[in-house]
């Protein structure tokens, strides 16, 4: 059984748009030639944006050009992993294998702190270098060190983390969530049973007390004992991320809670997340899941259509319809006079903000691009 004509035709024009336009002006613009790494940011006229080189931004382009490799592109994506992998192997690495939040140009520490997110980023990049580029890179030594080194620092034994050394309160969902995706990939490149044994228990976490049996929603910040802070906010777009993801680990690991708790998040993302006159993923609700904010970013669009590309191997009638909403909506974004380019924010009355293109933002778009390609091919196989 094939997928849906349509879905199909959304694939291939999102596909075309990221080979044909994306990758190769994000590795002529937005690649600092000059100094390394990357630029944060690309002007809507294609014209870098001078700020501090972040290991997340890094690590996600190393991933982008990664992914794409493995997808197909024929563009000079080895170069562009080696080109990101110097900064994040040199300047952005602390002493200690972990990995610093920024760098300036010229490769000076501008933020030593290691934090989870930027942890979870580095692994994540290795792994997709590793995948793409094959064994004998030294990559996976590396990143168990990493590993290892994050887990003396901020790990918690039920497999969450905290933002520092000081082991204070909130514990944020985002990091974690981050570090599942790293973790999973990493189970998926590597022969270590240390990453299966983490990813076991994020999920179990996850599934245990960061989903909320009130509400079946799983919201941002928490105290030390995984209880919601008041002020918590739902993001709709994380929804449908723990979804994919743990829909992932249900697929490793033939885990049938994992399965079970990733549809629930996704049919609550779809329900309760979505604006359905824009047809566009909200950016957050309260934890008694009314709308508080309804700009929308592009990210979770990103996100819906990955889940549903993914649920619609297993469930083709909830999933598809979700992978679709998803790739229509995205295109709204991708509507710019720079082909390669986006618009970022759209405003709660269906306008977009003028404002440059985050690079980080072509990490999820890739994801979701991946993801439906993969299970366009799946379906027809």
């Amino acid at each position: 059984m094939t997928a849906p004509a349509d879905i199909l035709a959304l694939r291939d024009q999102l596909k075309g748009w990221l080979f044909d336009d994306a990758l190769p002006l994000w590795w002529a613009e937005g690649a600092d030639h000059v100094h390394g790494g990357f630029f944060e940011k690309l002007t809507l006229a294609g014209e870098p944006v001078a700020a501090p080189r972040r290991t997340r931004v890094v690590a996600r382009q190393v991933y982008v050009f990664a992914q794409a490799g493995r997808m197909g592109w024929r563009g000079p994506w080895r170069d562009v992993v080696g080109h990101g992998l110097k900064p994040l192997l040199g300047a952005l690495t602390r002493p200690d294998g972990l990995f610093r939040f920024s760098v300036n140009e010229a490769g000076a520490p501008v933020d030593d702190s290691a934090q989870p997110y930027e942890q979870a980023f580095g692994l994540l990049a290795l792994s997709a270098a590793r995948q793409a580029m094959g064994p004998g890179h030294g990559l996976e030594s590396l990143a168990e060190r990493a590993r290892v080194a994050q887990a003396a620092l901020l790990g918690r034994p039920d497999g969450g983390v905290h933002d520092d050394g000081g082991r204070t309160a909130p514990l944020r969902a985002n990091p974690l969530m981050h570090l599942f995706e790293a973790v999973l990939a990493w189970r998926e490149a590597g022969d270590d049973p240390a990453w299966t044994d983490l990813s076991n228990r994020i999920a179990r976490l996850a599934r245990d007390r960061l989903v909320q049996s009130a509400s079946g929603a799983l919201p941002e910040l928490f105290d030390l004992d995984w209880t919601p802070i008041p002020e918590a906010e739902v993001e709709p777009g994380h929804q449908f991320e723990w979804g994919f993801l743990l829909l992932r680990h249900a697929a490793l690991a033939d885990n049938a809670a994992s399965r079970q708790a990733a549809r629930a998040l996704i049919t609550l993302a779809e329900t309760t997340g979505v604006d359905t006159v824009r047809g566009v993923a909200m950016a957050s609700l309260d934890q008694g899941l009314s709308a508080l904010d309804r700009t929308a970013r592009l990210w979770p669009q990103t996100e819906r259509t990955r889940a549903g590309a993914l649920l619609a191997m297993i469930d083709p009638d909830q999933g598809w319809p979700i992978a679709r909403a998803g790739a229509e909506s995205l295109l709204a974004y991708l509507d710019v006079p720079r082909r390669g380019l986006w618009h970022e924010h759209m405003e709660a009355d269906g306008s977009f903000r003028d404002e440059p293109s985050p690079a980080s933002s072509l990490y999820h778009l890739v994801g979701a691009i991946q993801a439906l390609d993969e299970a366009c091919l799946k379906a027809s196989s």
